[in-house]
């Protein structure tokens, strides 16, 4: 067995070539106050630092006792990190790229057998993109979201994101964005008179006196955008995934069904949090006060044992359950103190 890797995020501070850094887990294991203490972290050794929510219940607002919207602004109490919640409109059921690949495939085949079909096949392909698909108002988010992050001038972006199915989704709108944008632009054809619908969509335009080359120019720069931005994601010099779990047997178990989905989709992640362990408090004879304290320790002494074993390739980051919320810029700069220096996680 080789010897463990330091329990900090000291390698992601050090690591300046990172741009995209995500954080994610199981639903309740506290994803935001770790993405907001990463993010304080990082505008200490960073120049400009944003912290964007893709997490509807847009936690981020609450952790820093400040509103934030689709605008990037300035986090109270620091001087260069801005914080931005992304809205989405999530369906619930989500989406699978195969349909929408199915879809395209198909438009495909009916343009080449039949113009007319065709046709009528490519109108309820934009159409479906238009509002009908699920999942579709997500990706559209994303699209604009790659728009605005590009046109800004930050050094590292931090995602603080949605439980793990949303969040794999998530990962996969550049994908899916760039076969979308590739097929339709292979098809403009076809699609010539919808094209301008197509664009404005996304924000590209779409006037009824504009030409068609202006219009497939501007699709191409969007699609040259999101291409940039896969091959980044795909990258472990721009991207890494930061997973956060708790020392129980279902989050584990949601931990390693993460990071194989990330290792599938290609995308980095070398550093996992462990958060919420408990610390119990002893009397004078060195005993444990609370009997259920001692036992809640021991299940967590179990799985942390077991995360050792399986993640001895990984930063493991362990913290502590606090007896108060970790609330407001300074404490959440103090907390975040503890991803750093790891001799302070045995204090409570």
């Amino acid at each position: 067995m080789t010897d463990q890797l330091e329990p900090s995020i000291t390698n992601i501070l050090e690591q300046k070539s990172l741009k995209w850094i995500f954080v994610g887990g199981k639903g309740g294991v506290g994803k935001t106050t770790c993405s907001c203490s990463l993010a304080a972290q990082l505008s200490k050794v960073r120049e400009r630092v944003l912290l964007i929510s893709t997490d509807p219940a847009h936690n981020i607002s609450d952790a820093f006792c400040q509103k934030f919207t689709k605008t990037p602004s300035l986090v109270e109490g620091f001087t260069n990190l801005f914080a931005m919640e992304i809205d989405s409109n999530p369906s619930g059921e989500g989406f699978e790229m195969a349909n929408i690949e199915e879809m395209l495939q198909n438009a495909a085949t009916n343009s080449t057998n039949n113009a007319n079909n065709g046709f009528s096949m490519g109108k309820e392909l934009l159409q479906n993109f238009a509002g009908g698909l699920p999942g579709i108002d997500e990706a559209m988010s994303f699209g604009e979201m790659i728009k605005l992050i590009d046109s800004l001038d930050f050094d590292v972006v931090v995602f603080d994101t949605a439980p793990t199915g949303h969040t794999l989704r998530l990962l996969q709108f550049p994908t899916l964005l760039e076969k979308m944008f590739t097929k339709i632009l292979s098809l403009q054809g076809m699609f010539g008179p919808l094209l301008n619908n197509f664009g404005g969509m996304f924000g590209m335009g779409g006037g009824a006196g504009e030409s068609m080359n202006e219009m497939v120019e501007k699709m191409n720069q969007t699609l040259e955008q999101v291409k940039k931005m896969n091959q980044q994601f795909k990258d472990p010099n721009c991207t890494t995934f930061v997973c956060v779990c708790i020392a129980e047997f279902l989050s584990l178990y949601e931990t390693e069904r993460l990071i194989q989905e990330l290792s599938k989709q290609g995308i980095d992640t070398h550093n996992i949090i462990v958060n919420q362990l408990l610390f119990p408090d002893k009397d004078e004879s060195g005993h444990v006060a609370c009997r259920k304290c001692g036992s809640r320790h021991a299940i967590q002494a179990k799985y942390l044992s077991e995360i050792d074993e399986l993640y001895e390739d990984f930063h493991v980051i362990k913290l502590p359950l606090l007896e108060k919320e970790v609330r407001g810029g300074r404490e959440i700069l103090n907390f975040s103190e503890r991803m750093a220096n790891p001799k302070l996680n045995t204090e409570q």
